[in-house]
């Protein structure tokens, strides 16, 4: 690569069905085994060539991405060359895209921020084809994107929630473009034809804009495709992580711990039961409790509580009814108190 690869990553969304926990941070920074799954994110990117080189474009949302998120890599990733751009209209993908076109010139990778995949990206440097889509095949395609491909193995479209299920190579929300500027193209062509729907530019219909040109595109399977963008998902992924090498050796005084569990070194936990599958964040204290398939986020306090299914915000306080009482599903946003 001549240029120096750049890395996309829309982020704008409001998060609403991660509700309450986005009322008072982006989705990205939301705790997801020991980490912001902006780390987690970041992660897929150490295969890429010249790692170092790589420049990133962040597209945030007014008031809590345009604030918090430059905030946490400036804390976190002083290193990493990041540039900015505030989404302030919903339009979709390709609205975001076309907002940091000052930025797409070279090689781009674009990922949503709601993704996590596990895929080699070394490949990237002799890649010869116009770009990749990222695939995993599934049962059931008919709410996702679908990728229809020839017996080449090459894309010729691209297709929204399919009727049938013939086709079950599902969009994960990954793609490569060996050229940014045609990509660029497409969404400017794709904003004159006003293809969109219910006001929103779709990427997919970006793409096939290039592909009708002529562009040729491939797929490249994933086996591993994780998603946080429900609270059932998020705890899904956080399961998944934990059992995946994302624990820790955790300890707790006068607690059972059944793996596989995450606490934070600076949590305090006694006299409880923690796990399976429960990510306890930095500063927290739980006492007298039954936690499983959770996750608490730092500087949470639960108190004689049993939870399960439950996502627990920053600085928020649960006081149960005792540890022999059934367990209960909380979603509780940051600085919130809940008593039961």
């Amino acid at each position: 690569m001549t240029q120096p690869l750049k890395i996309v990553i829309p982020m704008a969304g409001l998060g609403t069905r991660m509700r309450p926990q986005t009322w008072s941070k982006p989705k990205p920074l939301i705790s997801v085994a020991g980490r912001a799954v902006l780390d987690h994110l970041l992660e897929i990117f150490e295969t890429i060539p010249a790692p170092q080189s790589a420049e990133y474009i962040f597209i945030v949302s007014p008031h809590l991405g345009e604030n918090q998120i430059p905030a946490y890599m400036a804390a976190h990733f002083p290193d990493v060359k990041v540039h900015y751009i505030v989404q302030s209209e919903m339009k979709g993908q390709s609205h975001a895209l076309w907002l940091a076109r000052e930025h797409l010139v070279g090689p781009m990778l674009m990922i949503y921020s709601d993704t996590l995949i596990e895929t080699d990206l070394s490949f990237l440097a002799s890649e010869s084809l116009d770009g990749v889509a990222w695939v995993k095949a599934v049962p059931d395609p008919r709410r996702f994107g679908v990728a229809e491909v020839n017996s080449d193995g090459l894309i010729t479209r691209l297709i929204e929630k399919p009727q049938g299920m013939e086709n079950n190579l599902a969009l994960v929300g990954c793609y490569f473009f060996k050229s940014a500027e045609s990509l660029v193209s497409a969404i400017q062509d794709q904003m004159k034809r006003d293809v969109q729907l219910n006001g929103e530019y779709f990427l997919v219909d970006a793409i096939n804009i290039m592909l009708e040109s002529g562009k040729r595109f491939r797929t490249q399977k994933v086996n591993v495709w994780l998603d946080t963008g429900t609270i059932e998902a998020t705890l899904e992924t956080n399961a998944y992580l934990l059992a995946h090498g994302r624990e820790n050796n955790a300890r707790a005084e006068k607690t059972k711990i059944l793996p596989p569990v995450f606490i934070h070194l600076t949590a305090r936990v006694s006299d409880s039961v923690i796990g399976p599958n429960v990510s306890i964040g930095a500063n927290c204290t739980v006492t007298r409790s039954r936690i499983e398939n959770s996750i608490l986020e730092d500087d949470a306090l639960v108190e004689a509580a049993v939870l399960t299914d439950s996502i627990i915000g920053r600085q928020a306080k649960i006081q149960g009814g005792g540890i022999e009482g059934k367990p209960v599903k909380l979603n509780v946003g940051d600085g919130s108190q809940v008593n039961y």
